[in-house]
């Protein structure tokens, strides 16, 4: 290393200047060929709304019929290298969003269940849907009275999935923005 004659002290270089480490590179192609591997795992609807060429799509379709080891690895490595030309951000994201969908979809789904439980289970729950969903009185009352008469018989059949429905697509209902766990 040179010392800088006046201070003594061993020039710093300028990082955006250097290229990646070598080390840096394998992680960063290591990265690419995980997120090959996460495209591998959707469905071609999913995967045709991603934002990637024909050449990846034919890639990813043929590693998926590839049972031999040393085949799927090396059909692996050619969808990482072709990641390196794709657009890897866009498609982290709209991965990313398809996982937050997943998420709102499933705390949705936590929600009816709750609210079903506690519409067979309280009475006084019964009031606070009433007050909040008005318009599912009509519907509520008759489901209700024979949702609780399966479950008496030990048995959670036809009105207990159709209480959860209506429960669920009230939920669901674009006017309601609450999704969270009854209160």
């Amino acid at each position: 290393m040179r010392r800088s004659s006046a201070t003594g002290e061993t020039p710093v270089s300028d990082s955006l200047s250097d290229p990646p480490s070598k080390s840096q590179r394998k992680r960063d192609s290591h990265a690419l060929q995980v997120l090959g591997e996460r495209l591998v795992e959707l469905s071609d609807e999913r995967l045709l709304r991603l934002p990637v060429t024909e050449r990846m799509i034919d890639a990813v379709r043929l590693a998926r019929d590839i049972r031999a080891r040393e085949g799927r690895r090396r059909q692996m490595q050619f969808i990482g290298r072709l990641m390196r030309e794709a657009d890897s951000d866009s498609i982290h994201q709209a991965l990313e969003g398809d996982r937050q969908q997943h998420r709102v979809e499933t705390a949705r789904m936590h929600a009816a269940e709750q609210w079903r439980e506690r519409l067979l289970d309280d009475p006084a729950a019964v009031n606070i849907w009433l007050e909040r969903y008005p318009d599912t009185r009509a519907a509520l009352a008759p489901l209700l009275d024979k949702a609780r008469a399966e479950v008496a018989t030990g048995q959670r059949g036809r009105r207990y999935r159709e209480l959860f429905r209506l429960v669920r697509t009230t939920l669901e209902a674009p006017h309601q923005s609450n999704t969270s766990a009854p209160s």
